[in-house]
């Protein structure tokens, strides 16, 4: 397998136009990664946090694509971790995937005797602060 991420993408005023889901299924149509969870959650005004269901989430949206892609790893509690980064009044989706991609590469890099020593991710904002950073400092 592959290494294992997730996302949460909050959606303010529970307002999901789609934009993302065909870049999303054409990831997992080219075999870049593999969908393990997707869940809707919404948090309420009194900040509790229920599942949506996927023929909730609009009828502008077709999300069938998207039915049966649960493998039952995620659990109230993890949904309750994902709500408390949620303001109230907005849904948001989680997603777990596998890098598809790596498999192969580190089955190569086995083969040939290496081993991954540490991995981590860089945010955004991190890297875009760094490079404002360097501009800035440039003659």
């Amino acid at each position: 397998m592959g290494p294992i991420d997730y996302l949460i993408i909050e959606f303010p005023g529970n307002r999901m136009t789609g934009e993302g889901f065909p870049l999303l299924v054409d990831l997992v149509e080219r075999g870049i990664i593999r969908i393990i969870d997707l869940v809707f959650v919404r948090k309420d005004a009194d900040g509790s946090v229920g599942v949506v269901e996927l023929r909730e989430v609009g009828d502008e949206l077709d999300l069938t694509v998207f039915e049966g892609a649960s493998s039952g790893l995620l659990d109230q509690g993890d949904l309750d971790d994902a709500g408390a980064a949620l303001d109230a009044g907005n849904s948001a989706a989680i997603l777990v995937y596998e890098n598809v991609w790596a498999a192969p590469m580190a089955r190569a890099l086995r083969r040939g005797g290496a081993q991954l020593v540490a991995s981590g991710r860089i945010s955004v904002d991190a890297l875009v602060a760094s490079l404002d950073a360097t501009e800035s400092a440039a003659p």
